[in-house]
């Protein structure tokens, strides 16, 4: 992957006014050098989305879906560049990164073919009252490192199709996929449309409280989000907040412990762990306890942990040294809190490998069940009765997500209708659609992504009141 990467700005593929390492999480070495943006740079950026607003608003919505159409299908012909050098940046194993790319298309597709149409709010008696929407401005987008791309397409589809421009800054561990990207933006929308920036860290104060920004849309940690909120607020801008989660898998006592162990196994462990609704902790009752526990530990043992780039490679490393230090922390903490029967320990080589490791008979109490691990680590805890268990589910500062499994439709509904958070899943997992809403509530965030309601959130709804002039 001996390439240039380059920012866009204005139209235009600029080399950064100096660079940084990306470092491959596998092997624990730079393997590319992204440009970086200074504050000059970013100005240009802002300034450009501004300028180029007033056409892109004034676009036509089919014709603005045609250029996203062209997006999903401009990606969706360099798969395989783009999920391999997603692999190496982010180390999810090969066929996930493919997977996220194909997710990718389908998204700006999915934005694509929805329209906003006027709402008819009243017409009788010579009074006309209908609402329409209209685009906001310039929307800075903030990505995180664990789905770099598809977090990105989210945030891309609605703003593009509601008639806004935008400003994107990718996280720094995880920018080239984003800069790939933004050359399939350049070949495609006007200029200054979208603009793409990257940074260490250092510009996204002066990106959020710029006042030529109309909405900040951020996806990251919660205490990230907290910041991102409180820059808003001088100016009252727009702010959609998708942020951490504490995910809890409720099994029930009707399900067989073997096959509700393999879902919620899948559930924590897909991308090593590092997924906003992935399965933080599991309630297991008294029944299948034990059953359920070894059926979690024998998985575990079974998996391929390795390089993503490498054929079989199950679970890849964790994509940050900062965040290999968290988890690595928390399993030895939770070492003298319960009892670790699968992993434990870092993998003895090069890069940030971790072993699935889950860990039983661990209380309420302890940091790896409080905290997001975001992490292959699991703990598993035993209830007894479910009026506790919902008060122990909820017992969180967050409310992302969720999972309900039982072979009770009934039963489990009324279950997942007591926990406090914005999606609840029974029987399956992470079942997130482009065309279905997607909220946090309490500390997992604020506003809507996805579905229709996720793209009025790129927009001003505006009431038109209307009699004629002789019944005024």
């Amino acid at each position: 992957m001996d390439r240039q990467y380059r920012l866009l700005i204005d139209g235009e593929l600029v080399a950064g006014a100096s660079s940084f390492a990306v470092i491959n999480p596998a092997l624990d070495k730079p393997f590319a050098q992204c440009p970086k943006t200074d504050a000059a740079m970013l100005e240009t950026a802002i300034a450009a989305a501004k300028r180029a607003f007033p056409g892109w608003a004034a676009t036509p919505m089919n014709a603005r879906g045609a250029r996203v159409e062209a997006l999903a299908t401009a990606l969706e012909a360099r798969i395989p560049e783009f999920a391999a050098l997603l692999t190496a940046e982010q180390g999810k194993p090969l066929d996930q990164a493919t997977k996220e790319i194909r997710g990718c298309v389908f998204v700006l597709r999915t934005f694509a073919a929805m329209r906003l149409e006027p709402k008819v709010l009243r017409d009788e008696g010579g009074n006309s009252i209908i609402e329409h929407r209209t685009p906001l401005g310039v929307v800075a987008a903030i990505t995180p490192w664990n789905f770099p791309l598809i977090l990105l397409a989210n945030k891309v589809g609605p703003a593009l199709m509601a008639g806004n421009t935008m400003v994107c800054k990718p996280a720094p561990t995880t920018p080239l996929t984003t800069l790939l990207f933004g050359e399939l933006c350049r070949q495609i929308l006007p200029s200054g449309v979208v603009n793409i920036v990257c940074d260490e860290n250092e510009l996204g104060p002066a990106l959020t409280t710029h006042p030529d920004v109309a909405k900040i849309s951020f996806t990251g940690s919660t205490a990230t989000g907290r910041k991102v909120l409180a820059s808003s607020a001088a100016s009252l801008k727009r702010v959609t907040l998708e942020l951490g989660g504490n995910d809890a898998a409720i099994v029930l006592d009707d399900v067989d412990a073997k096959y509700a162990a393999g879902k919620v196994f899948e559930g924590a462990m897909r991308n090593a762990g590092q997924i906003c609704v992935a399965v933080k902790r599991v309630y297991v009752p008294d029944a299948i306890y034990d059953e359920f526990c070894d059926e979690m530990a024998r998985l575990a043992k079974a998996m391929v942990v390795d390089d993503g780039a490498n054929q079989g490679s199950q679970i890849g490393p964790v994509q940050n040294k900062l965040q290999f230090d968290k988890v690595s922390a928390l399993i030895e903490d939770s070492k003298s809190r319960g009892t670790v029967i699968a992993g434990g320990v870092p993998l003895d080589r090069p890069g940030y490998f971790i072993s699935p490791t889950i860990v039983r008979d661990i209380d309420d109490e302890a940091p790896l069940v409080r905290e997001e691990q975001f992490g292959p680590v699991l703990p598993v805890l035993r209830y007894s009765d479910v009026d506790d268990l919902i008060a122990r589910v909820n017992g969180t500062e967050y409310g992302l997500g969720g999972t309900v499994w039982s072979n009770d439709l009934v039963r489990a509904t009324d279950v997942a209708m007591r926990v406090t958070s914005g999606t609840v899943w029974i029987n399956q997992l992470m079942a997130i659609d482009p065309r279905i809403p997607f909220r946090g509530l309490k500390q997992s965030g604020m506003g809507t992504e996805m579905g229709l309601e996720g793209l009025e959130e790129y927009t001003q709804a505006q009431v038109i009141n209307a009699v004629a002039l002789d019944a005024a």
